[in-house]
């Protein structure tokens, strides 16, 4: 295949981006994007210019970090995937692709397609802990009965990775999706309900303080979300939180 890239080039935080046009060759549908984007890299680099800058680690849509906007969707048209497993065969010869940062208030570009997502690292710091008694005959976790429904429904809020789709894809950019998924996380089995009152209030705190947006249910977020997180996980975290505010 033979792509038109317009790819988001910008030198570091405070400088003025734009996007610029890049056109590359070659490109077999059972790549991935990210080996797109390392073609494309080199290429650049032969060519004595500065390669585009982009987050990756795993590789394997665990970590999260590979977040990129793909012709106006986070982590492009594919589902239930992020960006380092969406493959080149969503894509035709020919194409045009825009590719760009997730732009957030509450993600600031560092550099090129790198943006700072530590804000989501504060959120969990402020709340996302628990308390174990480890003194005496302390009861074995694996021993605490726990409904099937309440473990199915925290096991699959701890899958979110937050990469942080919920907020490029919302109007709002609001990260209700990505904090709903830790309160639920810890506020749907036992061992989370010693710091319950404070985890939820801590945490939304912060998330208003890293200058993320309210939710109007749009429902983007979870459309976007490569783990498939549920907007029940908001409905949880607001329950949780007015109880709080209440009990305060």
């Amino acid at each position: 295949m033979k792509l038109t890239l317009k790819v988001w080039r910008q030198k570091n935080a405070t400088a003025k981006g734009q996007l610029v046009t890049y056109t590359i060759d070659g490109i077999d549908g059972d790549m991935s994007f990210l080996e797109m984007m390392d073609m494309l890299n080199n290429k650049l680099i032969n060519e004595g210019d500065a390669p585009v800058t982009f987050d990756h680690d795993c590789r394997e849509g665990i970590c999260g970090s590979c977040s990129m906007f793909i012709n106006g969707e986070a982590h492009g048209p594919d589902r239930l995937v992020t960006t380092c497993q969406l493959h080149m065969r969503k894509f035709k010869d020919g194409d045009t692709i825009t590719i760009e940062p997730f732009r957030a208030a509450g993600f600031p570009v560092i550099k090129d397609l790198m943006v700072d997502r530590s804000a989501f690292d504060r959120i969990q710091h402020a709340g996302g802990f628990i308390s174990v008694n480890t003194s005496g005959n302390t009861q074995d976790a694996n021993s605490i009965p726990i409904e099937k429904e309440n473990a199915d429904n925290a096991f699959a809020a701890a899958t979110c990775i937050g990469c942080g789709a919920c907020v490029a894809s919302c109007k709002n950019s609001s990260a209700m999706l990505f904090v709903g998924a830790k309160v639920s996380q810890f506020a749907l089995l036992p061992q989370g309900e010693v710091e319950a009152t404070n985890r939820v209030l801590n945490m939304v705190k912060q998330m208003d303080e890293e200058g993320f947006g309210n939710c109007t249910n749009t429902g983007a977020c979870e459309v976007e979300c490569p783990k498939g997180i549920s907007l029940e996980n908001i409905a949880r975290m607001n329950r949780e939180y007015l109880a709080a505010s209440l009990e305060g």
